[in-house]
């Protein structure tokens, strides 16, 4: 297995399963109504929301991979359509997995050299860089999604 393959079996366990964390995104996220999903706690963000956090970055990178621009803004990565239903629920973690996969095709594709390339700015570091630091970024709000989700079900 290459250095890509590698990185996209990664991103597919943080998304599928068999991970070290033993816990992944369709595990959670498909063990939430939508009314939990968009119901908020304290301060914290929504399961939704968090959600959608993930997904905006891992669309960034399909559209880099696919040859387009970097037009990304933290500020829109915590907005996600509207969540009224069950169906708008589910359409949207079925459309968050339909993404996870893509990316995880492009970059078992990846030729290994271009890892080491820049990822379209130096600012942004190379290509290794910015996928690893996505299924890290993945992680750590799963974690948040996990523990929103424990608090959820004590009430």
């Amino acid at each position: 297995m290459n250095l890509p393959q590698h990185l996209a079996k990664h991103l597919t366990e943080a998304y599928f399963g068999k991970n070290w964390t033993w816990a992944h995104l369709r595990e959670h996220l498909d063990t939430v109504s939508w009314e939990q999903a968009t119901m908020q706690i304290y301060s914290l963000n929504t399961i939704a929301r968090l959600a959608n956090h993930i997904n905006y970055y891992v669309l960034s990178q399909i559209k880099v991979l696919e040859g387009k621009p970097l037009d990304s803004k933290d500020e829109f990565s915590w907005d996600h359509p509207p969540i009224q239903s069950q169906e708008d629920w589910d359409n949207f973690r079925n459309q968050i997995y339909k993404d996870g996969e893509h990316l995880v095709s492009l970059i078992g594709q990846l030729p290994e050299e271009r890892l080491w390339e820049i990822f379209v700015d130096s600012k942004y570091g190379n290509y290794i860089r910015n996928i690893q630091g996505m299924i890290e970024h993945t992680h750590y709000h799963l974690g948040q999604i996990v523990i929103i989700k424990k608090i959820l079900d004590q009430q």
